[in-house]
């Protein structure tokens, strides 16, 4: 072998010494986004969770800072069986580190237990359910964004002090509707009203019909809709075919979102008052922010679900940089021991049971002539510290949570 021979092959290996020194030195992270990309949320998460997940790893720098992440997506059908095969997949045979976002409450449970089995990390955005935080708590689990005692706090305190003392409940047949039904039922009894019925509706649903007449042959002054998503967007519309609201009983969206009153339009959802841990229009960091997300999606503004993932995800990739680990146990402790901030929410924490703390907003639809421009719909009528909003850490039956 001549001189230039050997120097080529000292060559070759020096580089590939280095190649796998720089591959040793890194970190390689998978991150699953998991949500309804085809059914009644998928405007709510869908897409708009991919693209905020993808933001929050350039945001971050990740690959500057010797973190590798690579993000994966499916769709869950809002089928708690399609949900845990998926979970299960990507745990066993895909190296997935963190599942993100995770609407419907009842495939959100199931991957809660299949991720606590597993060791990995949790990071809940689309899901209300309180038994997240609840009962069913997990050390592997973050309730990021919203649940359904903050909207009821929100929403259905403030139906309550405007005179909304009696309430029938349309409940999308699920656990979050079933949630929803009674934080919202315990607020209004608390506050001296009175829930005079509800009726279970099929999810999704599309025929709201039946259920409406019942509402309305009720008598109650607020009609409370323990649904989301499109189920929520064709039970206003129904409502609104049946004079409902013009013959005096009121409408509480419980869970309404940007893009249902977009897809609604301002004609038809002003005067709704809903509760949201986000808006857009917001504050400078926020629109800043959403401007950049809607560059990306044609124009549509993000929900509270698409700004929990970004800020869900920043969060943990600042555990994995500090931790330098890919450890479950690890991440998640620096996760709660460390505060939270960025420009969606601001500062805050994460709590003993996982509930990720940040105030909450109740917000009015403006009139068709009070926008100023596309997705220019809300005014700011109160917020409310988390503290207020949240439930007590010592009311939610967490077993994580120490005497």
């Amino acid at each position: 072998m001549d001189r230039r021979s050997l120097l080529t092959g000292a060559l070759a290996t020096g580089f590939a010494m280095t190649a796998k020194a720089q591959a040793q030195g890194s970190l390689n992270i998978k991150l699953g986004v998991l949500n309804d990309r085809s059914g009644v949320y998928a405007d709510l998460t869908g897409e708009g969770s991919v693209v905020a997940a993808r933001m929050a790893v350039e945001d971050f720098q990740a690959a500057a800072k010797g973190i590798n992440v690579q993000i994966v997506s499916a769709d869950h059908q809002n089928k708690p069986d399609i949900g845990a095969n998926v979970a299960r997949q990507w745990y066993d045979n895909e190296g997935v580190d963190a599942i993100l976002d995770v609407p419907t409450s009842s495939v959100a449970l199931g991957i809660n237990q299949i991720t606590r089995e597993k060791n990995k990390i949790f990071i809940v955005s689309g899901a209300g359910s309180t038994e997240l935080t609840g009962a069913q708590c997990s050390p592997n689990t973050v309730q990021w964004t919203y649940d359904t005692y903050a909207l009821a706090q929100g929403t259905g305190g403030a139906m309550v002090k405007a005179g909304g003392d009696t309430w029938f409940f349309l409940t999308a047949d699920y656990a979050f509707g079933h949630a929803l039904e009674r934080d919202t039922g315990a607020v209004v009894t608390k506050a001296g009203g009175r829930v005079l019925g509800s009726v279970r509706t099929p999810f999704p649903g599309n025929d709201f019909s039946s259920f409406l007449l019942q509402a309305q042959a009720s008598k109650a002054k607020v009609i409370g809709l323990a649904n989301a998503g499109g189920d929520t967007i064709n039970a206003i519309k129904q409502a609104a075919e049946f004079g409902i609201t013009q013959g005096g009983q009121k409408l509480a969206g419980l869970l309404v979102t940007i893009v249902d009153v977009h897809a609604l339009g301002a004609q038809t959802a002003q005067g709704l008052v809903l509760t949201e841990t986000f808006y857009w229009d917001l504050n400078d960091g926020t629109r800043a922010w959403s401007q950049r997300f809607a560059a990306q999606r044609r124009g549509a503004m993000p929900t509270m679900a698409h700004a929990g993932v970004y800020s869900g995800t920043l969060h943990y990739l600042k555990a994995v940089a500090a931790t330098k680990s890919r450890d479950a146990a690890a991440n998640m402790a620096w996760m709660k021991a460390n505060p939270t901030d960025d420009p969606l929410f601001g500062a805050g924490s994460v709590r003993q049971d996982g509930r990720k703390m940040c105030p909450a907003y109740l917000f009015e639809v403006k009139k068709p002539s009070e926008s100023k421009g596309p997705w220019d719909y809300y005014k700011l009528l109160a917020t409310l510290p988390a503290e207020q909003a949240f439930r007590p850490l010592s009311e939610g039956g967490c077993p994580l949570v120490r005497a």
